[in-house]
């Protein structure tokens, strides 16, 4: 009895008698939505690879990661760490350079001084300058050990090295060690070595420092946070490095310069990101809607925030004020929250002033509805749920009310990714009606569960979703030349920004009280 799996054979052509099994997978599909809590970062760090996105989940990623947070234009460190205070502990964060960045190295030497072993670290940055390397005797007799120490990390060490060697097959065999490991441990995931011209025998013990090491952060600009894009992963730059990595939200830190605006709202458009930035600090809403309105950015893809510049309690350096941009703290929020909820209203804690707050010149009712005509954005204390910091507006840059609002963009680009990612196996099966059934039922399912989870749906009580897929939108001509379409309208909740309370009081009143509520 043969055993088939379904498709791999051809059941109108066999020949033996026999009994043929045909192995047919479930017909029933499901799809998962896409993390949506992916928030890309993109700025100047003092560790770590360049161009090349990281994983942050943690204030401890931060610091082995990236390095310390510093007082300075673009740091990523400090713009992590305020993203995980607003909850958002998923971050790909990309270190970028003015190319002036440097290693720090150091040397192991012999007895007469000579270097046996060159020791540079394995990214630039100025924290590679913490890094020590130790060589004494190792555990068996006739070893050496050798250890590298970094700051917050649990030292490395590489023991029983060289046994029986002596001079330069010594220094080799511990330059083996360090880049390809031993059979008790891997490589260095800090340094990597290579010989130096000694041949005599190693001082007894010694530990080095290392040094030399830079950020090359002094001379970035707005136009290197963006970068170059590229067919190939290692030839992407900036924003570009973080294609490919389902950042739905992306904060190019301190970016101010609108002629980089449009470049945005594209690699938005493309990867499905929603971009967020500002104008320069202190720059009114005015100023900022005819910069927006001049590079005609009118799209759902990016969001600009007014030049009213938060300010953060920066404890590791000391100010308990520090300026900081306002997308920095909106792109944290936005990851934190789900897909179709909006940061109108919701309390941005870490935020301590403003500079408005700070001057003591409260936004008025007709300033904040200047700022949503404007289709801009800002932090400020009150909100309308009381005395707390938080986004008054809630909007993209689309002049379209119909898609202007932050949870358009966000839950657009999740049902996008989603059905996008869910049904590249439908490519190169047969349509069939049984197919077209399969995946109607399996976007149905998926619409349904977000239904029922209160994500999609409509508040009068219609239909929060349809899904066709049959021979009206798929006729004969179309699908003779291949296609298979799937029309899918789904309806989003709406995001309560005008509440009207109609009051009608006094002793002349007559009251009726239904029996019925309604809702």
């Amino acid at each position: 009895m043969p055993i088939y799996p379904a498709g791999s054979l051809n059941t109108a052509a066999l020949q033996a008698p026999d009994t043929y099994l045909q192995v047919v997978p479930p017909k029933t599909r499901y799809i998962n939505g896409v993390a949506t809590d992916i928030l890309g970062q993109v700025g100047v760090g003092s560790w770590g690879p360049v161009n090349s996105p990281m994983l942050i989940g943690g204030p401890g990623d931060v610091t082995q990661k990236i390095g310390p947070q510093q007082v300075r234009k673009y740091d990523l460190a400090s713009a992590c760490n305020i993203a995980i205070q607003l909850g958002a502990i998923n971050i790909r964060a990309v270190r970028v350079s003015d190319g002036s960045d440097t290693a720090a190295t150091s040397a192991l030497k012999d007895t007469a001084g000579a270097i046996g072993v060159n020791l540079t670290a394995d990214y630039t940055g100025t924290l590679g300058n913490t890094l020590t390397a130790s060589l004494v005797p190792g555990t068996a007799v006739g070893t050496w050990k050798f250890i590298v120490g970094f700051t917050g990390v649990t030292p490395e060490t590489f023991d029983n090295l060289g046994a029986g060697l002596t001079g330069a097959a010594l220094w080799a065999a511990i330059v083996s060690a360090i880049n390809n490991g031993t059979a008790a441990r891997g490589p260095s995931q800090l340094v990597n070595a290579s010989i130096g011209p000694s041949t005599a025998a190693p001082a007894a013990t010694q530990t080095v420092t290392f040094t030399g090491g830079t950020d090359g952060a002094s001379g970035v600009t707005d136009a290197a946070l963006v970068g170059a894009d590229g067919s190939m992963p290692t030839q992407r730059k900036g924003m570009y490095a973080l294609r490919g990595t389902g950042a739905q939200v992306v904060n190019l830190i301190d970016l101010t310069d609108s002629t980089q605006w449009p470049s945005m709202v594209g690699y938005g458009l493309s990867e499905g990101a929603y971009m967020v930035t500002q104008g320069p600090v202190g720059a009114s809403y005015s100023t900022v809607s005819n910069t927006l309105n001049t590079v005609g950015c009118d799209s759902y893809a990016l969001k600009v925030m007014v030049g009213d510049w938060a300010c953060w309690n920066d404890q590791v350096n000391g100010q308990p004020q520090r300026l900081m941009a306002p997308a920095t703290f909106i792109a944290a929020k936005l990851a934190a929250l789900a897909p179709h909820q909006t940061p109108l209203n919701k309390p941005l804690n870490n935020v301590v002033a403003t500079q408005r707050t700070q001057a003591q010149q409260p936004y008025s009712l007709a300033e904040i509805g200047a700022i949503n005509s404007a289709r801009l954005d800002v932090i400020t204390n009150p909100c309308p749920g009381g005395s707390y910091y938080g986004a008054r507006a809630g909007l993209n840059c689309s002049s379209n009310p119909a898609t202007n609002g932050d949870n358009y963009t966000r839950m657009t680009n999740f049902l996008s990714l989603t059905l996008a990612g869910a049904f590249g196996w439908v490519v190169g099966q047969l349509q069939t009606p049984d197919l077209r059934r399969q995946v109607r039922s399996t976007i149905s399912s998926f619409l349904q569960n977000l239904q029922q989870q209160g994500m999609i749906g409509d508040a009068n009580g219609g239909p929060a979703f349809s899904v066709q897929l049959d021979a009206s939108n798929n006729p004969d001509s179309r699908v003779a030349l291949g296609y298979m379409q799937a029309d899918v309208q789904v309806k989003y909740l709406s995001v309560v920004r005008y509440f009207l309370i109609n009051l009608e009081a006094g002793q002349s009143v007559s009251i009726t009280v239904s029996a019925s509520p309604r809702s």
